[in-house]
């Protein structure tokens, strides 16, 4: 399937000057029902540690709610996959990287493209089996494989995958005021999710770039099953697995931030070289 290119208003890109490029940049992608809002500061922290970065809105998200409700889970392959294309060939190094939902796109995209530099895994959701979860599973097998999928939907609540209570609190009356993420995740995206999961946990042999995975043991979404699943599936010739211990879904805004920061540039660091490189070298190159 070939996805619409649209220019998003949620899109959030940092690049450095046109006169002199970094040789290295990052592709982030939000999580389910989420947007570009939540990688912001990360992105701003890769941003100032020599990295362009490029963090878009998912098809189904941002434009109109609605959206969400159609989406099939071949645009979010489709759209990753081109923007990746438009993007590699203008930098050495070049990284991948995803929360929840765009975790699982990341390992996608390494399953399918073989000069990724690294993979950044966090709260990677491969099941839906978080703490959160149980009360409605039962109503899972009725709803995510009937028309029933298209017409129900699971309100976001309490602890809405923070731990910290005031920042909880903060995310809490933003979503309110719908600036972050929708308040409800509609069983057919979740539907989506699922198929995407499957998918890749089929195809999990066929990633090889080096990884890390970062992961809570109280995420409230998903267990730490799915990053275990991928530590302990890649093909990878380097993989760091990090359990987060103060910490729910949300890894970028919880308790152990700071943590997930700096385990990424250490990981970043290792892979690439920080050198900037001129617009003129570059072309030298291709």
């Amino acid at each position: 399937m070939n996805t619409k290119v649209r220019k998003s208003d949620m899109d959030y890109i940092l690049i450095h000057r046109e006169t002199v490029l970094p040789n290295r940049a990052v592709m982030l992608f939000h999580g389910l029902t989420g947007s570009p809002f939540e990688l912001k500061k990360y992105a701003k922290f890769l941003y100032d540690n020599g990295f362009d970065v490029y963090c878009y809105c998912l098809p189904g998200h941002g434009d109109h709610p609605i959206d969400i409700y159609s989406v099939k889970e071949e645009d979010w392959r489709s759209f990753a996959n081109d923007r990746y294309k438009e993007l590699r060939k203008n930098y050495a190094d070049f990284f991948v990287g995803g929360l929840c939902l765009g975790a699982v796109l990341a390992l996608n995209l390494a399953q399918e493209n073989k000069d990724i530099t690294g993979l950044i895994c966090l709260s990677t959701t491969l099941f839906l089996d978080g703490w959160t979860i149980p009360w409605y599973n039962f109503l899972m097998p009725i709803g995510l494989y009937t028309i029933l999928r298209y017409y129900y939907t699971f309100p976001e609540r309490e602890p809405y995958g923070i731990k910290n209570i005031k920042v909880r609190n903060t995310i809490s009356k933003l979503m309110s005021k719908n600036t972050v993420a929708m308040d409800n995740y509609p069983l057919s995206s979740i539907y989506e999710l699922l198929m995407l999961s499957k998918k890749v946990r089929h195809n999990i042999k066929k990633v090889h770039a080096p990884i890390l995975i970062i992961h809570s043991l109280e995420d409230d979404l998903t267990s730490t099953k799915s990053a275990k699943f991928v530590y302990n599936n890649v093909s990878s010739f380097y993989k760091e697995y990090i359990e987060l211990k103060d910490s729910y879904h949300l890894v970028l805004y919880d308790n152990e931030k700071e943590t997930v920061y700096n385990k990424t540039l250490e990981f970043t660091d290792a892979l690439s070289y920080k050198r900037d490189i001129t617009l003129k070298e570059l072309q030298s190159k291709k």
